[in-house]
């Protein structure tokens, strides 16, 4: 996510970040690159006048200029005016209202709208215990009905049914009576798009609400439109007094431009990030954590938050346990956290969040990879059980009929019976006061096991202590 973005302004501000003393040339030189690099992102000009003159009023200063570290100084700087651009701080849902609040959705088509819509139920529903109703008001689109409906049963969200022979002001009034009726928290109105801005469009959703008054008014828009999609919003608070923007398809987006933009164009804040296909790749949109990725610190916070969320804590301790006591990893266990690793999100999702990554060779990067993890369970699952406890009694015969159930090359089954066999190492060090020894020498930077990382390694019970990878 805003990879090119985050590799131009780490460059730039590495050639002052462990420098003793700054001149006004390195500054001027500083800011003109990371203007480049702004530019370079699609972020609007305005929003990069603004930001340049106001980090130049700043780093000139004796407070920089006489600092023992005045190239931390200056990083830090460029860190809160990313912050200050996109928002300061997280602004969530503003759900004070007579229940059911309504939530209403506009954009244009193809912006992922839809799925937004179900993904914001299972986030409100999973995350803050609300009952969600959903109902499509996109008569228009073939089989948009149909493709709300689906991912509402995805959500476990209820759906309220609809037509395209309905109108959608009716259908609108129809669903809000269902809603009272059956006390739900929210209904969540998913409405046409089109594929530009036109007078007829505008004029319905300005019905929808009226009839509805929601408490929410979110605009969504695709990330990868850059400084166009904070153009957009600006035309839809125009004629609808938006309260936010879901900004979608930001895992896709190498440049930024719209993160960066938005706000300083609309004045409206952005709520939340798509950062994925999936009805969970939703998070909340926090700009300090953001500007923190984007200069290359990490988002340890939403890391954690993550873990927490989606490992299943039960299960980890009780592969804890079992390792604890010695009795043995199985390939059962290694296939149980490639699964944990792939809920959330993946291991370049996991990756991103780390401090220093993207200082990181793309090389390297790119060995470890997705593909990997969904290889890796595809293969354990064309072993037998007794195939998956004694890993031993796997020989050339049964490594070809693995290798052509899962669809994969015998190489590649070979190379997972290395690796598992590395990892079995590891976990057998990590046998009672081996555990706590390895931790504390993850804690103390003694770098990762012998074995290099195997697709997707992840400790049993999640990241240990101290934030050590085991890879």
């Amino acid at each position: 996510m805003f990879s090119n973005l985050s590799k131009r302004l780490g460059d730039s501000l590495d050639r002052v970040r462990g420098r003793g003393r700054l001149t006004e040339q390195n500054i001027k030189d500083t800011l003109r690159e990371i203007r480049m690099a702004l530019l370079e992102a699609d972020v609007a000009l305005p929003v990069v006048r603004e930001f340049i003159d106001s980090i130049r009023e700043k780093a000139t200063g004796e407070a920089v200029l006489k600092s023992l570290t005045p190239g931390q100084v200056l990083v830090k700087i460029v860190n809160d005016e990313l912050v200050r651009v996109m928002g300061e701080a997280n602004e969530s849902l503003d759900l004070a209202a007579q229940p059911p609040a309504v939530i209403l959705m506009a954009g244009l088509q193809g912006s992922g709208k839809t799925t937004s819509v179900a993904k914001l139920a299972l986030f409100l529903r999973e995350q803050q215990k609300k009952k969600v109703m959903v109902v499509s008001c996109d008569v228009y689109r073939p089989a948009a009905i149909e493709q709300l409906q689906t991912l509402a049963k995805e959500v476990d969200a209820e759906f309220f049914p609809s037509t395209a022979k309905q109108k959608p002001v009716s259908i609108a009034k129809s669903a809000l009576k269902a809603a009272k009726k059956g006390y739900f928290d929210i209904l969540i109105v998913d409405t046409a798009g089109r594929l530009h801005i036109d007078t007829e469009m505008m004029g319905e959703i300005q019905q929808l609400h009226k009839v509805l008054n929601p408490v929410e008014t979110l605009f969504v828009v695709d990330s990868m439109t850059g400084q166009d999609a904070a153009n957009t919003a600006k035309a839809f608070d125009e004629a609808l007094p938006l309260t936010g923007v879901i900004l979608t398809k930001a895992d896709g987006d190498a440049r930024g431009g719209a993160a960066l933009s938005i706000r300083h164009i609309t004045g409206k804040p952005i709520k939340f990030l798509g950062i994925g296909e999936k009805v969970d790749a939703l998070e909340p949109f926090h700009p300090d954590r953001l500007a923190s990725r984007i200069l290359g610190m990490g988002d340890v916070l939403s890391l954690v938050e993550e873990v927490s969320r989606k490992v299943d804590h039960k299960k980890a301790q009780k592969l804890a346990t079992k390792v604890a006591r010695g009795k043995g990893f199985t390939l059962a266990d290694y296939r149980e956290q490639m699964q944990q690793m792939a809920k959330m999100g993946g291991i370049s999702s996991l990756l991103e969040k780390m401090p220093g990554m993207n200082k990181i060779p793309d090389a390297v990067k790119n060995q470890v990879n997705d593909r990997e993890i969904v290889r890796t369970i595809a293969i354990v699952n064309s072993m037998t059980p007794q195939e998956r406890e004694f890993p031993a009694v796997i020989k050339a015969s049964r490594r070809k009929r693995i290798a052509a159930g899962s669809g994969v090359m015998v190489q590649d089954v070979n190379k997972l019976l290395k690796q598992f066999a590395q990892m079995q190492r590891m976990m057998k060090k990590m046998k009672g006061r081996g555990m706590m020894n390895m931790m504390r020498g993850m804690k103390g930077g003694g770098g990762f096991p012998p074995g290099g990382m195997p697709p997707g390694g992840m400790p049993p019970g999640g990241f240990p202590p101290g934030g050590g990878f085991p890879m």
